[in-house]
């Protein structure tokens, strides 16, 4: 890897950065400002550097903008979680990505799932199912995805058999029927056997004690 020159985009200080995503053409890219509640959006040259959407940075549609995802079956969807708006506040926002990187909401609200530390979002292959992980609450929310990137929250799972314990990253197998789910506060990987929406728990996998895993990649 070797840097580009002139490539850098600065962020005021404060701007905690959060998630940073790149569409499945590798068109677009977009970054997450957690601390300041706001989306950076870029559409991406032929050598790599980033030309900021005429709107960027836009406000995010509630408190902590974390986690994002494009969608793998539509490039132009967009799905962003909010993690900071309170205790059952929760939600996931869907937008539309244009080619210059300009974001429209799909909904003039987020798509609330009644949990709290709504974090890391990961979508299925066909586009047609996301889940997010609450790592306050120690839940999965699972949502079906329409045609136009409208989120329907289908239901919220437990992380493990002890409701609670936190989760910090999740990730679906690439055939989308397994997802993996960072449970760092349990030292462990769970394991969930998926069906459209619906989540299965498998077994475990458990990790040293004091692991303090932070993330979960699967290839």
């Amino acid at each position: 890897m070797a840097p580009l020159p002139g490539s850098t985009v600065s962020l005021p200080n404060g701007s905690q950065p959060g998630d940073v995503s790149f569409n499945s053409t590798g068109a677009n890219l977009i970054g997450t400002r957690v601390g300041t509640s706001l989306i950076d959006s870029f559409s991406v040259g032929a050598g790599g550097r980033l030309t900021a959407s005429p709107t960027s940075p836009i406000a995010a549609q509630a408190a902590g903008p974390f986690g994002s995802e494009f969608n793998p079956a539509d490039p132009s969807q967009l799905f962003v979680s909010n993690a900071h708006q309170g205790a059952g506040l929760g939600s996931v926002s869907s937008f539309i990505t244009a080619s210059d990187g300009t974001l429209s909401a799909v909904s003039p609200t987020p798509s609330a799932n009644g949990q709290s530390g709504t974090c890391w979002v990961d979508v299925n292959s066909g586009g047609t199912a996301l889940f997010a992980v609450n790592t306050g609450s120690g839940t999965i929310s699972s949502y079906s995805i329409s045609a136009n990137g409208a989120l329907t929250l289908a239901g919220n799972t437990p992380v493990s058999s002890t409701a609670g314990v936190g989760a910090v990253d999740l990730r679906l197998g690439p055939a989308g029927k397994t997802l993996w789910v960072d449970e760092t506060k349990a030292d462990k990987i769970g394991v969930f056997a998926v069906n459209g929406t619906s989540l299965t728990q498998l077994p475990s996998v458990t990790l040293p004690a004091g692991a303090a895993a932070a993330g979960i990649v699967v290839i």
